[in-house]
């Protein structure tokens, strides 16, 4: 891989990451047609993800420094007089946040580890993203479309923060998007546009952080899940665009859902589905790395 190639990576990861159109997607074709039709690797996406994943610290910081401190101190308060509480019952809508995002986080850590190999390896077929960018476009829009849209996060509770958990999990497969996953689950338990959002990246946090230091850790003990040379310079360069540019695209999203709807991204994500199908039939791609 090339510096420039590197810098495109970046830009493509910081662009999509936060939108609900799936950055692994777009990292998976764009990478094919610069590369030759070779994969970039779950490696080398789950990495640059971390420079993403510093654009949401940033950009929430004082919202993240709120939650742990009040996450820690609750830590005194579920013991009571009655005996244990509910953590996700606590009355402070911080701390409970805190709780909902560790619980959320259970499913793709479980299921990431159950279906690694899958993973990495069969969903990674451009076929079958092509499938997921079309049909969880459809839920996006029918849930933007008849979703309530009546809660904010102070509403947020058990039942609804295992379902986001599960949702999110959904994005461990290529095209399906872990902000499009969360966000439509979101619209579909009535929360507002904006809600959705935030929760999503919030809750990303621990499991694309988590997800990136893995592969990291991988790559550096000489496990990668890709014969493509990628140097460790390239890969650095493309998580600091990554960076740069999805702190811009937070800023942008949270303004842009504030006053539209989520219409525009389904749409895009037909195209992009029809784009793939497109290149496939063509010849201009192949379903699998290397094929």
């Amino acid at each position: 891989m090339t510096w420039w190639q590197a810098v495109v990576l970046g830009l493509v990861q910081g662009l999509t990451e936060f939108l609900p159109i799936s950055s692994s997607a777009h990292l998976r074709i764009v990478g094919a047609l610069m590369l030759d039709g070779q994969d970039v690797g779950a490696t080398f996406t789950a990495v640059t993800q971390i420079g993403t994943e510093l654009a949401v610290i940033v950009y929430f910081r004082y919202t993240i420094w709120r939650i742990l401190t009040r996450w820690f101190q609750t830590l005194r308060e579920l013991r009571g007089p009655d005996g244990w509480r509910s953590p996700f019952r606590l009355e402070d809508p911080d701390a409970r946040m805190g709780w909902l995002i560790i619980a959320g986080s259970i499913p793709i850590v479980v299921l990431g580890v159950l279906f690694q190999d899958a993973i990495e390896g069969a969903l990674r077929d451009l076929r079958f993203t092509a499938f997921t960018l079309a049909f969880f476009g459809a839920l996006l829009w029918l849930a933007d479309r008849w979703g309530r849209q009546t809660k904010d996060l102070t509403a947020l509770d058990g039942r609804d923060g295992i379902l986001y958990g599960f949702a999110q999990a959904m994005a461990l497969i290529p095209g399906v998007s872990r902000s499009g996953g969360t966000i439509t689950a979101g619209l579909a338990m009535g929360y507002t546009r904006e809600a959705a959002a935030r929760y999503s990246f919030l809750l990303a946090i621990p499991a694309v952080l988590g997800s990136g230091l893995y592969q990291l850790a991988k790559a550096l003990g000489g496990h990668t899940d890709t014969t493509l040379a990628v140097s460790g310079g390239a890969t650095l360069l493309a998580t600091i665009v990554a960076f740069v540019v999805g702190f811009a695209v937070i800023v942008w999203f949270l303004r842009f859902v504030s006053t539209r709807s989520y219409v525009p991204f389904a749409v895009y994500r037909f195209a992009l589905a029809g784009f793939i199908v497109l290149l496939l039939l063509t010849g201009a791609l192949t379903p699998t790395a290397g094929s």
